[in-house]
């Protein structure tokens, strides 16, 4: 299995019209009806109401933006190496549901299976292997604040700094597991996992439930059904009560309140892999590039503006992450990128991600903190991002401002 080729092949296919679920004519009416600004995935749905995210939202844990929710990199100080449930950032496209965990279905459906439609209940998941995994889930506009902040471009959709981002320690079963189960045959191609949330409209269009399909080696290799969050039962807001965990790929993969899964003989396509998450901009294709994968970052533990005794010896903390594998190095600056020193790994490496420390004693008056890694893979985060419109895939290193008094 690999991704860059799946989706180039799947590309191919799509402006070809070889598709099934979302084709270019739907694609072309959507964004004539809509208009450019109105389709993006950031943006608040023109119908279906959206609802409220159902925990908490302190402002001193979160920055809510409509129906999502950003977690303050400070609020992650001092905590372990999990994001807790409480501080976990929140994305939905609509509203998060309701849903009764004993009534719950996971209907897996499709031409890609020897026989008809299987139905799954949570205990006939539970009956199945367990296996519990620490996983980043991404979303794929993490940082896009700072293409327009920091590169001075005009970006869409929701203004993440890098807040949504989250490592969890998920349990459930392979996803392999139950599509064997249910019949798989093998002449099946794709693998589209839909949410129980409501339909997405936009534009006074409906788009249906959110869905993305995935090829079926990736499906059959290391996703997850999870029913478990950092050892309780699937909360709310993060797709009870059962949901996909797909590593390594951007979050809209990892599809909440999962309830049908179709399994295809031929090309899957669907809103969320042809009118969105895909790079658009004078770089790029008009029909725009797809991707699946994130980009190597790093954050302080700290909010932008803070302020450190001057003459006082702190230490400053950070995680940094990437899709290609675990962390090399981290090298931090704090004098606005004239000098750099690597920072000190703080617990095991080759994890989810890696946390980091360095110690600091300002002088007195504004200072700039910069923090790049570099992967197992050779990447290290540049000084500028690719420009795209839809501002996926923020990778440069971030200008923290703070001040010493």
């Amino acid at each position: 299995m690999n991704e860059v080729a799946y989706d180039e092949r799947r590309l191919r296919q799509w402006l070809a019209g070889t598709a099934r679920g979302f084709s270019r004519r739907d694609f072309l009416a959507l964004s004539a009806v809509a208009g450019a600004a109105a389709v993006l995935p950031g943006a608040a749905p023109a119908a279906a109401a959206a609802g409220p995210i159902v925990k908490p939202l302190p402002p001193e844990l979160f920055t809510v933006f409509g129906t999502n929710a950003e977690m303050r990199w400070s609020a992650m100080r001092d905590q372990g190496f999990h994001v807790p449930i409480d501080r976990f950032f929140v994305r939905n496209h609509t509203s998060t549901p309701a849903i009764d965990a004993a009534a719950w279905r996971l209907e897996v459906f499709g031409a890609g299976l020897r026989g008809g439609p299987v139905t799954f209940s949570l205990d006939d998941l539970k009956r199945f292997p367990a296996e519990t995994h620490s996983v980043a889930v991404e979303c794929a506009g993490n940082g896009r604040s700072y293409y327009t902040s920091q590169q001075g471009q005009t970006v869409s959709g929701t203004a993440w700094k890098l807040g949504a981002a989250g490592v969890a320690r998920w349990r459930g079963v392979r996803l392999g597991h139950v599509l064997r189960r249910a019949g798989l045959a093998p002449h099946a191609v794709d693998v589209q996992p839909a949410g129980l949330d409501p339909n997405y409209v936009t534009g006074g269009v409906d788009l249906g439930p959110v869905r993305r399909p995935l090829p079926i080696g990736k499906a059959l290799d290391d996703v997850l059904l999870a029913y478990e969050m950092n050892g309780e039962p699937l909360p709310p807001d993060h797709g009870h009560p059962v949901r996909l965990v797909v590593p390594h790929w951007i979050g809209i993969a990892s599809i909440k309140w999962v309830g049908r899964i179709e399994v295809s003989a031929e090309p899957l396509f669907s809103p969320w892999n042809t009118q969105f998450y895909r790079l658009f901009g004078p770089d790029f294709p008009a029909e725009g590039q797809p991707f699946d994968r994130q980009v190597v970052k790093s954050a302080f533990e700290l909010d932008p503006g803070a302020t450190f005794a001057a003459g006082v010896r702190t230490t400053l903390t950070g995680r940094s992450w990437s899709a290609n594998g675990p962390i090399r190095q981290v090298e931090v600056s704090t004098d606005g990128g004239a000098h750099w020193r690597r920072a000190r790994p703080v617990g095991p490496a080759g994890g989810a991600w890696q946390r980091w420390e360095t110690d600091w004693r300002p002088a007195a008056g504004a200072h700039e903190l910069l923090a790049r890694a570099t992967d197992v893979c050779g990447v290290r985060q540049p000084d500028v991002a690719r420009y795209n419109t839809l501002g996926y895939l923020f990778d440069a290193v971030v200008r923290v401002p703070v001040t010493a008094a």
